[in-house]
């Protein structure tokens, strides 16, 4: 079991959406079973919330379903119980090393893609879909990944 922690700043936008897009490609790769997908935000704004309702819509208009998924934060367990933790930015990287606790630990903290995957609050409806897209990219290279660290490419 390979466990994938996805972390953005408030986990209601770029975070949950990869999330799910992320466990639906492994689920239709075939790697769902062995696989475990999660998401947090570094910061505590938004615990307990449900995805922004923009970035449901747009996912829904792709076939992502956010609806169940609620915001958490990232906490210091985090770093021993996954394998992985994607940060969705260079400032959510640098905050996650900032939280990491001192000694042994089995998570690596690396970037999601391999650009940032830019915050779409603030903004339009061409930001929502920018994180698609990217999220969508970066997911294959996951499963790709994923599949040679399970040893099933």
């Amino acid at each position: 079991m390979i466990r994938v922690l996805v972390v953005c700043l408030g986990n209601i936008c770029r975070s949950p959406t990869a999330e799910e897009v992320l466990r639906q490609k492994l689920d239709a790769a075939g790697l769902a079973p062995w696989v475990e997908v999660d998401s947090a935000g570094t910061g505590s704004w938004h615990i307990g919330d449900p995805p922004d309702a923009r970035s449901q819509r747009h996912a829904a208009q792709r076939g992502y379903d956010l609806s169940a998924l609620r915001g958490r934060q990232v906490a210091p367990a985090d770093f021993h119980r996954f394998d992985l933790i994607l940060a969705m930015d260079d400032d959510n990287l640098t905050d996650l090393q900032r939280l990491a606790p001192d000694g042994p630990r089995c998570a690596e903290v690396r970037l999601f893609a391999h650009v940032e995957v830019p915050d779409p609050y603030a903004g339009g409806p061409a930001g929502f879909e920018r994180v698609l897209d990217l999220v969508e990219e970066a997911s294959d290279a996951w499963v790709k990944n994923l599949a040679v660290r399970l040893g099933t490419s």
